[in-house]
């Protein structure tokens, strides 16, 4: 083998890498093809033959049991090396080049060879697709045409198989990326949120203890760092919150009783004289993951709360079901939300109203869109400004 080769193959097998086909089980789609080639070019044999460093494997193999050969027997070996679309051996047993192949000369007894390359989108030979026959022929113009065809259709579908492989590494490394900023933004918040609340806590203390003493412009700095420590409290809570809401989902399915899942929620408010929620439920009994809708129901339930403009709240959940789905709506008699923001409310940091102290850090509608997108659901908003808000979910069954 001439160095030209060695690098040639050493190409050829790191580009097969990218394919992850090697030593795969067969393929109905790859077997098909080799059956009609077979038939087209009246052969006992065809197969699909990809060529590695040391050996040629095949990935279909119709009319014989064998797997791969070395790569020192291979025909295909020179049909990739050779500069034309086809590579036809008519007679083996008189051709020079390969007579004395144990291909040839063995129980195989190959006569008759005719190769297309699989050619990658780099100019890589990969391997071939092949007739073979252990009697002598001529391949007619139709059937020499036909096997080009299908030796497109095989490359097709090796860029099907490696653009997936490719997705399938993205998706992985995009994944533990994910993980590894979520796992990154928990630490951050938790190790964070200690001092703040010592700050708050400090503060407060200061304010109360001290205020009588202090001049009217350092009493209002104290309060000013008591408020904008809490405002930060409260984005640590919410990215802990969010960074939180993939282990609610690891919580199993149960059946769960409205009338006892509506008092729990409902017990977060007992000491809340000024809002009036109301549960209508056509299910008696909801299966599904009783922490994450509760998380979600919660976050919506505190955002109408929060900021509503009238002197009483209210707020309406109704829950209804069909066949697959269970369809969730909480209304509320707050401001409503424009409708320039209604389509982004739920990214995560955007806020309605970024000139409001109160405005809220923009998170807390966007765990809500991450439990409902995971529990097998979407979440949208109806709103008109001046008449309150209506969060429309569903969750699968």
């Amino acid at each position: 083998m001439t160095k030209d080769q060695d690098e040639n193959d050493h190409r050829r097998a790191e580009e097969l890498k990218k394919y992850s086909i090697l030593d795969t089980l067969p393929e109905e789609d790859y077997d098909n093809i080799t059956r009609i080639a077979s038939q087209i070019c009246n052969t006992k044999i065809s197969l699909i033959s990809l060529l590695d460093e040391n050996r040629q494997w095949f990935k279909s193999h119709h009319g014989t049991d064998l797997k791969e050969t070395p790569i020192e027997h291979s025909f295909c070996h020179h049909a990739i090396e050779d500069k034309d679309e086809m590579y036809i051996v008519t007679d083996a047993r008189v051709d020079e080049e390969f007579k004395k192949n144990p291909l040839v000369k063995g129980e195989t007894n190959i006569v008759f060879y005719a190769g297309v390359p699989l050619t990658s989108e780099k100019g890589i030979p990969l391997g071939t697709l092949c007739v073979i026959d252990e009697k002598p022929k001529k391949l007619s113009d139709s059937q020499i045409s036909t096997l080009k065809a299908l030796a497109k259709q095989v490359i097709n579908l090796l860029k099907l198989r490696k653009n997936q492989v490719e997705l399938e590494n993205s998706m992985r490394s995009l994944k533990s990326k994910n993980e590894e900023l979520e796992r990154f933004a928990y630490i951050a918040a938790h190790d964070i949120k200690s001092p703040l609340n010592n700050i708050f806590s400090l503060s407060s203390m200061i304010a109360s203890s001290k205020g009588n003493s202090m001049d009217d412009d350092t009493l209002e700095m104290v309060h000013y760092i008591e408020d904008s420590s809490q405002k930060l409290i409260d984005l640590v809570n919410g990215l802990l919150e969010y960074s939180k809401a993939d282990n609610y989902l690891k919580t199993e399915r149960e059946e769960l009783p409205v009338s006892q899942f509506k008092n729990d929620i409902l017990n977060f408010y007992l000491d809340d004289d000024k809002s009036k929620i109301k549960f209508n439920s056509n299910p008696d009994v909801l299966f599904t993951n009783k922490i994450a809708l509760q998380q979600i129901l919660l976050n919506l339930i505190g955002n109408s709360i929060k900021y509503n403009d009238k002197e009483t709240t209210k707020i309406v959940i109704n829950i209804t079901e069909n066949p697959g789905e269970y369809l969730f709506e909480v209304s509320d008699n707050g401001p409503g939300i424009p409708e320039s923001h209604q389509k982004k409310i739920f990214n995560i940091f955007h806020r309605v109203n970024d000139t409001n102290d109160d405005s809220g850090n923009g998170i807390g509608l966007a765990t809500v869109k991450k439990l409902v997108t995971s529990l097998g659901g979407s979440i949208e908003v109806h709103s008109k400004e001046g008449e309150g808000a209506t969060f429309k979910f569903y969750i699968s069954k």
